[in-house]
């Protein structure tokens, strides 16, 4: 997995040409184009109500972003209602690109972030933060952890 994970890293920095060529011939998949756009939004600054590049992002508006551009998926900016989509997985059923919630402001679900496997997940943490890359294992995420959501791409 982690050698998957440096193959995104190079794509999203430029050492590898992603194109349509690639996405056909096996060197990456549809269920990897989400991780592509997470991962390119690495280093944008956190903004409440930001969903996009341009604005900054909050959490739930990168997991918006990054599902519409990859897959065509208009999700809810909100992570409580993102938090309702598609299947229930439990921690150690985790795949990359699976949506991980957590509570974060003494509500449920009121964080959400990408999976990226091998315990990292991506997401806008808060104000005067950068969208970055945490384990899921922390004892701070461990502890606040609510569940995930397995999305499939459209057929």
């Amino acid at each position: 997995m982690r050698h998957k994970l440096l193959f995104l890293l190079c794509i999203v920095i430029g050492l590898a040409p992603l194109s349509a060529a690639a996405m056909s011939d096996g060197a990456s998949t549809v269920r990897d184009a989400p991780l592509i756009y997470a991962l390119r939004a690495l280093g944008v600054r956190y903004r409440y109500g930001g969903e996009s590049f341009a604005t900054g992002f909050d959490c739930s508006g990168l997991v918006s972003y990054v599902y519409e551009h990859a897959w065509g998926l208009l999700l809810p900016h909100n992570s409580k209602a993102q938090s309702e989509l598609g299947t229930p997985v439990g921690l150690g059923e985790l795949e990359p690109g699976d949506l991980v919630f957590y509570n974060t402001r003494r509500r449920a679900y009121s964080h959400v972030g990408i999976y990226l496997g091998d315990g990292g997940f991506i997401h806008a943490p808060r104000s005067g933060q950068r969208v970055r890359v945490d384990s899921v294992h922390s004892s701070y995420w461990r502890a606040r952890f609510n569940g995930a959501r397995r999305l499939e791409p459209p057929v």
